[in-house]
């Protein structure tokens, strides 16, 4: 109940006062030698443009056009107010007036038309960074090789038939770290589900980008 008398005592307020201020300039336009229909259009025309800037300082607090047509409005509806509280001969209004109320429709028309076509920006959607699928983040690996044995020197004195051809040395064993291996088992396991045949020792090195010798070590690991 409380919320609905608080309402309709700013309703009252804000009619009264329209009436008041409407009715000053119909006066002040009528004196300025703007008679019959037309002494009733410049209040309207005030109160328009006033509800006209202060909407747009509502959706835009920022724009310098909607305070200065605010202001503008302000000042034509405060200057009719004073005038008619007995500031001003009614009977013999100064020729200034005369200019400034003629001049009022074309000024109004003005900041009407710039307060309904003031640009808004509008927020462009930022640019989302693009994001490169085909090539595959790699954990960084730590390559381990084994010492190469030290070649071994042929007996002294005569080679005799009998002694056996010696055996011939094979590439050291190559250490693959845990984290390299479980990631090329990955690729592996995508390759066959694509092409249906196992992965070789080319193509994990291409993927990859590791040495030969590598790729052939896991290669033979995954098979």
């Amino acid at each position: 109940m409380s919320r609905t008398l608080r309402f309709d005592a700013v309703l009252i307020q804000a009619v009264i006062a329209g009436a008041l201020s409407f009715s000053h300039l119909h006066d002040l336009a009528a004196a300025a030698g703007q008679d019959g229909w037309k002494a009733w259009a410049y209040p309207v025309s005030v109160d328009l443009l006033l509800v006209a800037a202060w909407r747009r300082m509502r959706a835009d607090g920022g724009n310098r056009d909607a305070w200065l047509w605010f202001a503008i409005a302000l000042i034509a509806s405060l200057g009719a107010n004073v005038a008619t509280a007995g500031m001003l001969d009614m009977t013999d209004v100064p020729p200034w007036l005369r200019i400034l109320v003629a001049g009022w429709p074309a000024l109004a028309f003005l900041g009407g038309t710039l307060l309904a076509h003031s640009p808004t920006d509008v927020p462009q959607p930022e640019a989302e960074p693009a994001v490169d699928t085909e090539r595959e983040a790699l954990p960084d690996l730590t390559v381990e090789r084994a010492p190469e044995p030290a070649p071994e020197l042929p007996p002294a004195g005569p080679a005799r038939q009998d002694v056996p051809p010696e055996p011939v040395a094979q590439a050291p064993a190559v250490t693959v770290p845990p984290a390299l291996l479980d990631h090329a088992r990955k690729i592996a396991d995508a390759h066959h589900a694509q092409t249906g045949a196992p992965i070789d020792a080319a193509t994990l090195r291409s993927r990859l980008g590791i040495p030969s010798a590598l790729a052939d070590s896991i290669a033979l690991q995954l098979a």
